[in-house]
């Protein structure tokens, strides 16, 4: 994961008790450090991960990468829209690690390095 990390990949884990209450009846969940300064310094300044989500939006692509558009359709439903410029719409490349033989779940824009 160090040589992949910061970078476009998901990797799916073992929960441990160490993780929040919400994750008690969970048995995986997937850790993902974007290569990206803005998330990464909030990270850095709360002090914590953050919880989120990707955008699906079956209604238009551009939900997913264009700020003003995610603004104007959230706005009433999220705190805070942080314009970070326009995103991409290539996934992470998900990585199954609960077991001793990686696998990848999803080839994503990721080329995992060994």
């Amino acid at each position: 994961m160090r040589k992949n990390l910061p970078g476009p990949f998901t990797f799916i884990l073992p929960t441990s008790s160490q993780l929040p209450k919400i994750y008690k009846n969970k048995k995986e969940v997937g850790i993902r450090v974007p290569d990206n300064t803005i998330i990464r310094e909030l990270v850095r300044v709360l002090g914590n991960p953050i919880l989120s989500t990707s955008i699906d939006d079956t209604d238009d692509i551009e939900y997913m990468t264009d700020p003003e558009l995610i603004e104007e359709k959230y706005q009433h439903q999220v705190d805070i829209v942080i314009d970070g410029g326009y995103g991409e719409t290539i996934p992470s490349t998900i990585v199954d690690c609960t077991t001793d033989d990686f696998e990848i779940i999803r080839q994503g824009k990721g080329e995992l390095i060994y």
